[in-house]
């Protein structure tokens, strides 16, 4: 099955995730924009060679030439907008987190099987071949058992006004980085029957957290977030087992491309072995794999949707705990006269 795919949102994402990757893909093919500013939308069709662009989102949508959408807007409308897509019977590809609350999920869900489509959420490292090798050494217990799964994830400050600034549009750190962790969680040690908890350790002037901390504790295995806006790009996990300590480093790249990945297995007398694997082009695989279960109408695109519902729970309930967390700091601190909100103060101390 061919895609004719439009763009909701004209944004640097789409070109990177969708327009690139789809010139080797023969299945999809991008066509046309939609964006809040017309005159950008013409813009980014003139420079990607986009046939069509449409006044608005609901116009894109209701185009009959069109059987799929890529939504990139901000965090806070993916949901309205996935949704409404689906509604129409596009397929939808949308970005990270695709959604805000467990309702949100929800509506989505219902929406795409009472169409027949299918949506996926953008998580370009999803299903990387060192998931299967790590979830292989857990099971095998070669190492021992798993104790701890620690991830660190840091993204480069976004610029002042951004959305990821904004908290009215889904902005925040915790946010933009859940969907990797829990991601690699699930694929590893699994999500079912976990329990999360969370914490915003700073917050910026406009009320996003621009620092958190996380955590799920799962059948014995803790796993770890530690997550904050920085300096740098930062992605790695470390499986910390009774008996070896596996190193994922750069699991995640600012970039377009083939990368290679390697696994660092740490043993406890100190040797070292490394695992390779060849390089992956994260967003050619994503839009191929999103255009082969559009075509395969089965089980595993209820699978998938599934897991990702799975996944937005997880990140609803450890964003709630976060938030009872602020309150209960706050009330202490009207008390005691001692800052609550999360802020360091000039020693670097939470407050």
């Amino acid at each position: 099955m061919r895609l004719e795919l439009g763009l909701i949102g004209a944004t640097g994402i789409a070109a990177r995730a969708v327009i690139a990757p789809s010139g080797s893909i023969p299945e999809v093919a991008a066509v046309a924009v939609a964006a809040s500013d017309p005159d950008r939308a013409r813009t980014f069709a003139r420079r990607h060679d986009l046939v069509r662009v449409h006044r608005d989102y609901a116009a894109l949508i209701a185009d009959p030439a069109l059987n799929a959408v890529y939504v990139s807007l901000h965090t806070s409308a993916h949901a309205r907008w996935a949704e409404a897509a689906a509604r129409a019977g596009k397929h939808v590809l949308v970005e990270k987190p695709m959604c805000l609350t467990v309702a949100e999920a929800t509506a989505l869900v219902t929406a795409a099987g009472t169409a027949g489509v299918h949506v996926s959420e953008a998580v370009p490292t999803a299903g990387h071949p060192w998931q299967d090798s790590v979830r292989a050494m857990i099971a095998d217990g070669r190492f021992g058992p798993l104790r701890v799964m620690a991830t660190t994830i840091e993204f480069t400050a976004p610029a002042a006004g951004g959305y990821r600034l904004r908290p009215e549009l889904g902005g925040g750190i915790f946010l933009d980085a859940a969907s990797y962790w829990l991601q690699a969680v699930q694929a590893t040690i699994g999500l079912s029957g976990a329990r999360g908890r969370g914490r915003r350790i700073r917050v910026a002037p406009s009320g996003v957290d621009i620092e958190f901390a996380a955590h799920l504790e799962r059948g014995g295995v803790r796993a770890e977030l530690a997550c904050r806006f920085g300096q740098r790009t930062v992605a790695e996990h470390e499986f910390r087992f009774a008996d070896a300590r596996v190193r994922v480093r750069a699991f995640l790249r600012p970039t377009v491309g083939a990368m290679p990945l390697n696994i660092a297995v740490r043993h406890a007398d100190g040797g070292t072995a490394i695992e390779s694997f060849p390089p992956i082009a994260y967003y050619d695989r994503q839009l191929r794999r999103f255009a082969e279960l559009v075509g395969d109408n089965g089980p595993a695109r209820t699978a998938e949707l599934a897991a990702t519902a799975e996944r937005i729970a997880a990140m609803a309930a450890i964003r709630d705990d976060a938030e009872r967390h602020d309150g209960a700091r706050y009330e202490a601190g009207r008390h005691d006269g001692v800052r609550h909100d999360g802020v360091r103060d000039e020693a670097g101390r939470v407050g």
